[in-house]
Formats: C-alpha cells, structure tokens, sequence
C-alpha cells in the first residue's frame, strides 16, 4: 500500500524548481523492485535459521512505502564488484572479490568477524582504495574516487558506530543529508535571500515526509542524544535516505536493537527495496534479518568469497557452515 501525499526518495514536484540541478545531483526514485508485496518476517534471533514467526508492522513504520517514481527501475543501475584486492602493507584483507547487486535488491555481505566485511563498505564508500579490480556502479567507476565524489553518485552510507550530534534535533540531523542537494550558497543562505528561503522550506518538507516514512514523525523536535539507541539506529538510516540515494550501504542496521526495534527496522529497510527500488548491500550479524530480507547473499571469511546465491544456497553450503561453525575433527 501506499501512503498518500508523499513522494517516493527521490521524486520532486516538476512545478517547482529543482533542488540537485546537476549530474551528481540525481534522484534515487525507481519502480519497485519484482515481488514488492511481501511482507519481510525477520527473526527475533541471530541464529542461523531464520525463524518462522510473521514479521508485525510496528505504528510509524515505513513499510507503507510512497508511492514510486515514473522513471523506472532502470534509473537505478547495478553494482559491479570485480576482482577487488586490498592489501594492508603485507596483510591482504580482500583476495579478490567479485559479486554483483542487481537493481532493486538486498544483497547481503555476511561472514565470521575478520572476514574483510568492514574492508568492503569502505572501499565501495570511497574510504579505502582497492590495491586491485574494479567497482562499477553502472557506467561509472568508482575505484579511486573520493567519499565524496560516490556520494554525488548516489550512493549513500550508514554506519556501525553512530556519528550523529547529540545535541541538534533530530529534524536538524536528517537536514545534514540534503547538503549534497543543497545549491544556495553560505553568503544568500546568511542573508536569507528569497531563493535560499524557499528551498530551505523545500529540503524541510522532504525532511518531514522522509521522517515519516521511517517512523520518526513524532520525535523531529526530539534532541537526539536523548533518544532510545534503536531510535539513533532509525536517524541514522532516515539521514541517509535524504540524500535521495540509488545504492545504500548498511552496516549493521540492527545491531544492539531489541528484538521489537529490530522487527521495525527490518521492515523499514524492506519498504526502502519494496517501495522506492533503491538497490540495498547489506552487512549484519543477524542471521534472521538477513535470511528474511536478502535477495542474495556473499559470504567472505579471510577476505576471500567462498559463496554466493539466494539465502536458501548459501545457508546449506559446506564451506560457509564450517566457516561458521568449525570443521568437524577427526576421531
């Protein structure tokens, strides 16, 4: 279902004027993504097994997702990930890689601590640059490009340790991800000139509408170092998805939550695929969550993929068993 007056991420009205005016500057909107109407059950636990229990819709969750862009899902294109090496001095912390994210999809990067999950994110996100291979996020290049440059791509990031300042209100934090969008200038923002004014108001409303659709709609004028940690998790999320992204990179998105704040994030990241199409990689503990919510999943241990497929494929794989669990010895 859909809820009424609100844009999916990414969609302006055509009657105003445009906020990203430039390349980097383009939305995230898509068309869902195929098998949009099911509902993600992700489980309480992170056992290996997901569990069988049906996912409950907590009030204020974005899995009422808006209503989705005209343009398409091919206006979001795939990432490639090719043949990707890191190497630290002589530690190599990813042995050449390779996986692709479809559009419109969760793919998941699972793997026992160490297994250079961390090392991936930030190579995709532009923090570490690959010794090696390529990344590709449809024609573009990402391999050498700065964090900065990748998020004007489209590509946006959460991350394991929340960096959010306790001391603005929430509406203020989800603000900080419309800067890439944001054309008016530090001297006519000061001076309040008419045309910074109106699209102050127009990066606030999407604001609002963006918080709706995460469930934080009653907690805009919250300060948020005085929120719940799942809260903190949602305001995190929520700021990335301002800056009206085509990929989005979630580390950990549930990690620390209770199993309640867990349901509700899970179904927002679902609403985020199922609604808006935006291409998902995710990184979580949470065998549950990820067994529910992926389309596909890549396991690494020691920086090398010993698997890739469907949730179903990889969970009965010899090789990421014993990854997981230990070789049987010998008696």
């Amino acid at each position: 279902m859909t809820r009424d007056g609100i844009r999916p991420v990414g969609d302006t009205d055509p009657a105003e004027d445009r906020v990203s005016a430039s390349a980097a500057d383009t939305d995230g909107g898509a068309a869902p993504a195929p098998g949009a109407d099911r509902e993600p059950a992700p489980a309480e636990d992170s056992a290996p097994e997901a569990s069988g229990t049906e996912t409950t819709t907590p009030e204020g969750t974005g899995t009422g997702s808006p209503a989705t862009a005209d343009d398409g899902p091919q206006s979001v294109p795939p990432l490639v990930v090719e043949d990707v090496t890191v190497r630290f001095a002589g530690l190599t912390a990813l042995d050449g890689i390779s996986f692709t994210v479809a559009p419109g999809t969760v793919h998941a990067v699972i793997g026992p601590n160490g297994a250079g999950k961390s090392t991936t994110f930030n190579v995709l996100s532009g923090v570490y640059r690959a010794t090696s291979g390529s990344v590709r996020f449809g024609p573009d290049e990402l391999t050498g490009l700065s964090p900065h440059r990748i998020a004007g791509l489209g590509v946006a990031r959460t991350f394991q340790n929340l960096a959010l300042p306790s001391h603005a209100t929430v509406e203020d934090s989800l603000m900080l991800g419309r800067h890439r969008l944001t054309k008016a200038g530090f001297v006519a923002s000061g001076l309040r000139l008419p045309s910074a004014v109106r699209e102050a108001r127009r990066h606030r409303e999407r604001v609002r509408e963006i918080a709706e659709f995460v469930g934080l709609e009653k907690h805009l004028t919250a300060r948020v170092g005085g929120l719940p940690y799942g809260l903190q998790k949602l305001v995190e999320l929520g700021r990335a998805l301002c800056m009206e992204p085509k990929l989005l990179l979630l580390d950990e998105p549930v990690a620390g939550m209770t199993g309640e704040e867990r349901r509700h994030a899970a179904a927002v990241v679902a609403g985020v695929r199922d609604g808006l199409g935006i291409s998902i990689v995710l990184v979580e503990h949470d065998m549950g969550v990820v067994m529910r919510l992926a389309d596909s999943v890549t396991v690494l241990d020691f920086g090398r993929r010993i698997a890739d497929g469907t949730p179903a494929q990889v969970q009965n794989d010899p090789a990421v068993v014993r990854a997981y669990l230990g070789a049987e010895s010998d008696s």
